[in-house]
């Protein structure tokens, strides 16, 4: 591996697979934290691994045996610490560099089956009309029931231009939903924009990559290369994580230099640290990206998109511009993943991903498994909500808030915090949608908010509706 890309794996933020990645040695970390080994439990580990070589129905080698046991330390610790073998160190390398094979699906699981988190825009599984919150039962002829998401990931991918079938459950269908799909090369575009009427912009971020940054100047100069907006809407909706660096870049785009956009604390002291809208910390050595941004950018009127799959950077993000009072906050409560990783290299092809702190915003709210609350609650949908995704919250073993009470995710067609009542039920299953195109309710209320106009909700209990000053 390169120096180069060492340095852009340093830390990641991943919403539901991978969190911050430091690039450390394991002996390091372990020589600077070093307690007294348990002996006796040692012993029995050994007594353990000796039986299994010797009684167990079938060869075993003792490779597979290390490897299950590291494997089966770490998964018991929280649902983001993980062993990463060499495929699926390829696969975590290759997620941030914004190109791969497969048909463009962000997974996670739910009740031992393997869950969609969002479909990337632009690829074949939306093109095939995957939607969040589908439960993939059937990869094939193959069930995914108990399968891991490693093993999901490996049976999806493939060579460009090879069939692929799904078989997915679907709130609101009765039998189960048969998806064929074309396996295609997957270029994530990070970041898209337009103009909308009024002289709004829009800006959507799909994902943190290395280029967020760089790319994200280039549409705020093109969408006020005429004339500055009236006002910018950011959209982070499904948008699950990536580089941190790029999260604070993003933030450091909009706030003033130095401001603090996130910090992590934790048990030891290497993992606690305050990053800030400093070129230090978001350009990493790289020229600073944002010396050319234009003026208008730090004081245009902004609204920012949030839901239930907005997670981990995008929550770092939304959390800067609100503490700041640099936003308001729109949308659905998001997913939670307020935790960070850090890489530690087993070999030269495999490493494991261990949970080291938590993330802060600056006013020192966790997020872990509460999330990011918007300043007003808009549904999905004008019908309800659309995106039925488990939070952190929900997932077994996830790690604690510290601090406030959390927030699991509440029932379809319910916004956060109201009380299941008939007329919160929407009356229709919602159609999809593709954010920032027509029937996007949510992006027709920042607008309207924008516009000083009345923000319809969506049905329920009123939360915070409210109109622009």
């Amino acid at each position: 591996m390169t120096s180069r890309h060492l340095r852009n794996l340093g830390l990641v933020c991943s919403g539901l697979v991978a969190g911050v990645m430091l690039s450390v040695g394991i002996s390091a970390m372990a020589q600077k934290n070093s307690a007294p080994l348990p002996l006796d439990d040692l012993r029995q580990f050994s007594n353990v691994f000796s039986a299994i070589k010797s009684n167990y129905v079938e060869d075993v080698t003792d490779q597979d045996l290390i490897r299950s046991a590291i494997s089966g330390m770490l998964t018991d610790l929280d649902p983001h610490s993980a062993y990463l073998d060499e495929d699926a160190f390829k696969e975590m390398r290759t997620s941030t560099q914004g190109e791969f094979g497969g048909l463009g699906i962000e997974i996670g699981s739910e009740d031992g089956f393997v869950k969609v988190i969002s479909p990337i825009e632009d690829t074949p599984a939306e093109r095939a009309g995957i939607q969040a919150g589908d439960l993939i039962i059937k990869v094939d002829d193959t069930s995914t029931k108990g399968m891991s998401l490693t093993e999901a990931v490996k049976m999806m991918r493939g060579p460009i231009k090879t069939p692929i079938t799904l078989t997915v459950l679907r709130q609101g269908q009765d039998q189960p939903v048969v998806v064929e799909l074309i396996r295609d090369t997957i270029k994530v575009r990070s970041v898209r924009s337009k103009m909308l009427p009024d002289d709004i912009g829009y800006v959507r971020v799909a994902q943190f990559q290395e280029r967020t940054g760089t790319d994200l100047v280039r549409h705020l100069r093109e969408i006020g290369e005429k004339e500055a907006p009236k006002g910018l809407i950011l959209d982070l909706r499904n948008d699950p994580g990536g580089l941190l660096s790029g999260a604070i870049g993003v933030s450091a785009a909009f706030l003033e230099p130095d401001m603090l956009v996130v910090s992590t604390d934790g048990r030891i002291p290497d993992s606690r640290h305050k990053y800030l809208a400093n070129p230090v910390d978001y350009a990493r050595g790289e020229p600073d990206y944002l010396k050319d941004m234009p003026e208008w950018v730090k004081t245009v009127p902004m609204v920012v998109l949030v839901n239930a799959g907005s997670a981990s950077a995008s929550e770092i993000v939304a959390g800067a511009l609100q503490d700041h009072d640099r936003a308001t906050i729109m949308g659905n409560q998001t997913f939670g993943k307020g935790s960070v990783q850090v890489i530690l290299p087993v070999s030269q092809d495999t490493a494991i991903k261990l949970t080291t702190s938590r993330y802060f915003t600056p006013n020192g709210r966790s997020i872990q498994a509460k999330g990011i609350e918007p300043d007003i609650y808009v549904t999905d949908t004008r019908q309800g909500n659309l995106f039925t995704i488990a939070r952190e919250a929900d997932l077994q073993r996830h790690l604690s808030n510290g601090q406030a009470q959390e927030e699991k995710a509440k029932p379809s067609g319910f916004r956060h915090g109201a009380k299941p009542a008939s007329d919160n039920v929407p009356t229709e299953l919602p159609k999809p949608f593709r954010f920032g195109e027509d029937g996007d309710f949510q992006l027709e209320q920042a607008v309207n908010f924008l516009q000083g106009k009345d923000v319809d909700p969506g049905p329920g209990d009123p939360q915070v509706a409210a109109s622009k000053d």
